[in-house]
């Protein structure tokens, strides 16, 4: 079979109409997608980037979850410095009211009122877990929060000892309490348990504000990173709109032309008949 031969008019045309036609599909792709990079066909170099971008938004977007916790578990922590805090001052009172009791029930009560605050304690400070984690029942828990990729991006937040004991607070239990001596030795303890109480807030409350800060700092980051990806790749609808419409208005004028190479064709074949 002999190939059929076209005139050097329509094949331009039906060449003009086949790149108009993958322009259209091109731009009505962009429309529906809202994107005008779709793959590294489109454009390699700033696909490849607007990914780069992504994926660094998404670790630490990942990273941004660990930061929210860890405010969750140091929170707590602080929570139950405030508790213990309470119990103290409660204690204090009942010591200060011990010095003006003037019968022996009325210290015995005392003294049962003030042994019974002590063990809620220890009661606080067992119950202040978040996670599994808890980092004032002197267990030496360590909650190291990684803010990025880089392990040295982190910070290290230890546990302190508010328990009961030689080496947390400290308050003396189990004898009975008077107006002269032991009154004032509880008192002693108890103002040493407020200062150290009031240390150990200052030092989780400003680990709370530091990762509280980090969060907001990593929020506002992705936010920067994904804005910018989106920048590389998102589509302009409305350029793209107007865009189709003048590539359908081509195709049309295409198609007329063709048609016009095609009836002159044919009017030099009538005239040859």
């Amino acid at each position: 079979m002999a190939d059929i031969s076209l005139s050097a008019a329509v094949r331009s045309n039906l060449l003009t109409l086949a790149n108009t036609s993958d322009l259209i599909n091109r731009t009505q792709d962009r429309l529906a997608t809202g994107l005008k990079v779709n793959g590294p066909a489109d454009d390699a170099k700033i696909f490849f980037e607007a990914k780069a971008l992504n994926d660094r938004a998404s670790t630490l977007n990942e990273k941004k979850d660990g930061i929210d916790q860890a405010v969750s578990s140091v929170s707590v922590a602080l929570e139950a410095v405030n508790a213990v805090d309470s119990i103290v001052d409660q204690l204090k009172g009942i010591a200060i009211s011990a010095q003006s009791a003037s019968t022996a029930a009325e210290f015995t009560e005392l003294n049962s009122q003030y042994n019974s605050l002590v063990t809620q304690i220890n009661n606080v400070t067992s119950d202040a877990s978040y996670q599994g984690l808890n980092l004032v029942n002197a267990t030496g828990s360590t909650l190291t929060v990684y803010f990025s990729e880089s392990t040295s991006s982190q910070l290290t937040v230890a546990s302190v000892d508010l328990t009961n004991g030689s080496l947390g607070l400290n308050i003396t239990t189990g004898a009975t309490l008077s107006a002269t001596s032991l009154n004032t030795c509880a008192i002693n303890q108890l103002d040493a348990a407020v200062a150290t109480l009031s240390s150990k807030a200052k030092t989780l409350g400003s680990n709370v504000a530091l990762l509280q800060t980090r969060l907001d700092f990593n929020e506002s980051y992705v936010n920067e990173l994904e804005t910018g990806a989106d920048k590389l790749r998102l589509a302009d609808t409305t350029e793209e709109g107007a865009n189709l419409v003048a590539l359908q208005t081509r195709q049309q004028l295409g198609i007329s032309a063709l048609s016009f190479a095609g009836q002159a064709e044919q009017s030099v074949l009538s005239l040859l008949r």
